[in-house]
């Protein structure tokens, strides 16, 4: 009776227990993966394959033998999952950069175009002042003539139209600036169509969208499509100095002391900006980054190469100056290394 019972009962015993094991696997997963926004590419909700590690045999068929470099094989297919969270996140915080850009350029534009509506006026002739100029040399004609004096002995009206300098340079930098605006609209409008391009899904199979994909990739690499991008904030930043210049050049004549003021904000603002984007040039740790940084690095970069060079030649192979990092990112990395003493700036030149 006992070893029948205990027959009869370890089954449910050992299902309690596999049933246990699978609930606590399924807690473990659960409780242990981060619940991530599901983001989608060129439209489509991208499926997400649980991938732990490098464990694509797990989920990909096996290739047949002497085909593991076949069109379907599943080294393509690999090659396409782990390059798709790469594409998409470096396209998304394109595509947001370039949203923000748009939205700050429209809204800088309405701006901007209403302030060069009214002192683009001072640029034409002014008819109702040439009408009264008219009329007072007319009422003088009329006075000589009642005096008997000659009329030729009156002067002539100056009818010249000359644009004042303050003028000329005000609706000369509020002209640029709306330039550059509509100049960095046109150019964020065209990257993001390059993006899309990039993004399209291309059809075929997995060996052919794989080398599609990687000739695409080196294409933005080798074209500079992520310098462009990046330079499109600096020249928007260039817009809004150019016209708070004029902005300033337009107050002086009406009254001084806001001018004063106006410049004094324009001023400090312009140095504000230009010191967080450098710093990260000299404090790699600095999280003032932008793509402004990245121009300035390199051009420190050149600076320090260059005066390295120069060292060497005057004093024979002693440099006074350590090469510098050839790009911000390897400085950000070899800052901890370097501040601990683990290696050398050079390993990074």
């Amino acid at each position: 009776m006992t070893p029948t019972t205990s027959a009869r009962t370890s089954p449910t015993n050992c299902d309690d227990g596999s049933h246990d094991n699978q609930q606590a696997k399924v807690e473990n997963l659960t409780s242990h993966s981060p619940h991530r926004r599901q983001k989608s590419g060129r439209g489509i909700r991208r499926q997400q394959h649980i991938v732990q590690g490098n464990d694509h045999e797990q989920w990909l068929p096996e290739d047949k033998r002497y085909e593991e470099m076949g069109p379907t094989a599943r080294v393509w297919s690999a090659y396409l999952e782990e390059c798709a969270p790469f594409d998409l996140e470096m396209v998304e915080g394109w595509r947001d950069g370039l949203d923000v850009l748009l939205v700050f350029a429209g809204l800088f534009l309405v701006v901007v175009t209403i302030f060069v509506a009214q002192t683009s006026q001072s640029l034409r002739v002014d008819y109702g002042q040439v009408t009264a100029t008219l009329l007072i040399e007319l009422i003088d004609v009329q006075r000589s003539v009642a005096n008997g004096s000659l009329v030729n002995d009156i002067p002539r009206s100056d009818l010249t139209f000359r644009p004042s300098t303050s003028d000329l340079w005000v609706n000369g930098l509020w002209f640029t600036s709306l330039s550059l605006s509509l100049s960095t609209a046109l150019f964020a409008v065209l990257t993001k169509q390059w993006i899309h391009q990039y993004m399209l899904v291309p059809s075929g199979t997995p060996r052919d969208r794989c080398r599609l994909r990687q000739f695409r990739y080196m294409g933005l690499q080798k074209w500079g499509v992520d310098l462009i991008i990046g330079f499109l904030p600096v020249l928007i930043s260039v817009s809004v100095v150019v016209f708070m210049l004029g902005l300033v050049l337009f107050i002086i004549p009406l009254q001084i002391l806001i001018a004063s003021v106006v410049g004094a904000i324009t001023f400090a603002s312009f140095a504000t900006y230009l010191i967080t984007n450098f710093l990260p040039v000299l404090y790699p740790s600095c999280p003032y980054t932008t793509p402004l940084s990245q121009y300035m690095f390199s051009l420190n970069t050149y600076i320090m190469d260059s005066a390295a060079f120069f060292n060497r030649a005057i004093f024979k192979g002693y440099s006074l100056t350590k090469p510098a990092s050839r790009a911000l990112k390897h400085a950000e990395i070899a800052g901890p290394l370097i501040s601990r003493g683990l290696c050398s700036a050079s390993v990074f030149s």
